[in-house]
């Protein structure tokens, strides 16, 4: 099972920062975000014990709709960065379930 250190190492091997991430409903779409803030920033908002539980919610969410694969997949991936204003955005995949999950995000 990943966890949230994992999360934050990928993310620092990827883009040399550990971003925050987000889920986000758009429409009728779930989102799993990188966005354009990260923990080593003077401004960032999240001290680092924060910052992993509030990636550890996230991550609770991606086991529950069992997308955990997918995300780092796409992660390990993309070729997109994250810049200020501009979150890399993964819509997912969550099947027949979807429904279920568009409310509770609202």
């Amino acid at each position: 099972m990943k966890t949230a250190q994992d999360l934050r190492q990928l993310l620092q091997r990827k883009w040399g920062y550990a971003y925050d991430v987000q889920l986000r409903r758009l429409r009728d779409r779930i989102y799993f975000q990188v966005m354009w803030r990260y923990l080593e920033q003077a401004s960032f908002p999240l001290t680092e014990e924060e910052y992993l539980a509030h990636l550890q919610n996230v991550l609770l969410y991606l086991h529950e709709w069992q997308v955990v694969d997918q995300v780092w997949q796409w992660l390990e991936q993309t070729r997109e960065r994250p810049r200020l204003g501009r979150a890399v955005s993964l819509p997912l995949s969550l099947g027949q379930r979807a429904t279920e999950w568009l409310g509770e995000l609202g």
